[in-house]
């Protein structure tokens, strides 16, 4: 197999040429992160490209190659959603047909904007690995090329251009962070910082619930899993390359792994206090340094935001959950004797706290209840912790019996 290095990578730069198929994307100072981590966090803003991550860049390298052969007339690639659109884009500028097989449980919107971009969109398997095994059934046709998403040269090459970039726009880093899923992304970067700045140091970042990276380093191979159950859907895949594997061993410094709190977490803050929008994969690097169990005290630090596809139903989740956290929405159980005045009572208390209601539901059907008792569970918004004590502690004082229900 090929070997990546700096002269792949900007072999695989030089094909980059249209803007509108892989951008040279942003990198912006973040004050909140560097104030607490105590560093200087610059973002790169991989998220912004067209397709919404980093995946076009290794699609396209790919498809360059793809499309100046004589033997080759389609492609076929299996893809939770990101390597899907990218594949899909680079496919449809360079001319070559291509099916892309998802899982069932892909998000509807990486669903439809792989079709958008022109691919045939074929659902298969619940996981990414029984995508994979129907991908390859499909392509084990004359004239028909399988993309992986990381156990290719070229792919990883493309990617690996996203390190030249940083390298280029923050000379002075000390330390990069990395989202993992299969590997090919810092598969690339460390391939490149490790033949032009072997100083730098390289933390790859997994989730918790997808976790392959620690064990295959342990065991020595690459050790896949089919237990996956995680929101940053961008890295659930459940496995690494015999390539991806050999460039992580060699050249990344360090591996951390996030909760599924933490990669919530990580959304929530870059959208709150950086005004980015990313998806769970995304966030993987900035809940790396959230978690405090990342030490980058004193360092210029560059977290890399892979991608920003957030299905809206899952950005609703993560909110909701974010907000009780925080309470500033809480639920809660007031038992009343069930006569009249009792809600506008209660609701009337509330109000004059300036917390808003959002549902209330009145329950008589509960063996814990007395005879002529009911529960009013109350969904109210409040502005933090102390705002919520404030509306328990007067609605306590009137007499009822109160309980914070989460």
């Amino acid at each position: 197999m090929p070997a990546i290095s700096g002269s792949t990578v900007r072999a695989a730069r030089e094909r980059f040429d249209d803007p509108d198929i892989v951008q040279r994307t942003p990198i912006e100072y973040s004050r909140s992160l560097s104030d607490l981590a105590s560093a200087e966090i610059h973002l790169k803003m991989e998220h912004l490209q067209r397709t919404g991550s980093f995946k076009t860049r290794g699609a396209y390298n790919k498809l360059q190659d793809v499309a100046a052969r004589d033997d080759i007339t389609e492609v076929v690639a299996a893809s939770a959603g990101n390597h899907a659109q990218g594949v899909a884009l680079a496919a449809a500028k360079t001319g070559v047909p291509a099916t892309i097989v998802m899982p069932t449980t892909a998000p509807q919107t990486k669903i439809d904007a792989t079709r958008g971009y022109g691919a045939d969109v074929v659902l298969e398997g619940l996981t990414f690995g029984q995508a994979v095994d129907h991908a390859r059934t499909l392509s084990d046709r004359s004239g028909v090329e399988f993309v992986h998403a990381f156990d290719d040269p070229l792919i990883v090459a493309g990617q690996g251009t996203l390190g030249l970039e940083v390298l280029e726009d923050v000379p002075d880093i000390d330390t990069i962070v990395v989202p993992i899923g299969g590997g090919g992304l810092i598969g690339g970067i460390s391939a490149v910082l490790a033949e032009e700045r072997p100083d730098v140091r390289i933390v790859g970042v997994q989730a918790e619930d997808a976790s392959t990276v620690p064990d295959s380093l342990d065991k020595g191979y690459p050790l896949p899993t089919d237990d996956v159950d995680t929101i940053a859907d961008g890295i659930a895949t459940g496995s690494i390359s015999e390539l991806t594997f050999s460039l992580i061993r060699e050249h990344v410094d360090e591996i951390i792994t996030v909760s599924e709190e933490e990669l919530a977490s990580g959304v929530v803050f870059l959208l709150e206090r950086a005004k980015q929008l990313v998806e769970g994969a995304g966030a993987a690097s900035v809940a790396a340094l959230l978690s405090g169990r990342l030490d980058v005290s004193g360092e210029t630090v560059v977290p890399v935001l892979s991608g920003g596809n957030l299905d809206m139903s899952m950005l609703q989740t993560l909110l909701t959950h974010e907000l009780t956290a925080r309470k500033q929405q809480i639920r809660l159980r007031v038992r009343i004797d069930d006569g009249p005045g009792k809600l506008a009572d209660i609701s009337d208390r509330i109000a004059g706290l300036d917390a808003n209601i959002r549902t209330v539901h009145h329950y008589r059907a509960d063996n814990s209840l007395s005879v002529g008792e009911a529960f009013l569970v109350f969904l109210v918004e409040t502005s933090g912790e102390s705002h919520a004590a404030k509306i328990i502690e007067t609605i306590e004082e009137q007499g009822y019996d109160v309980d914070l229900v989460n």
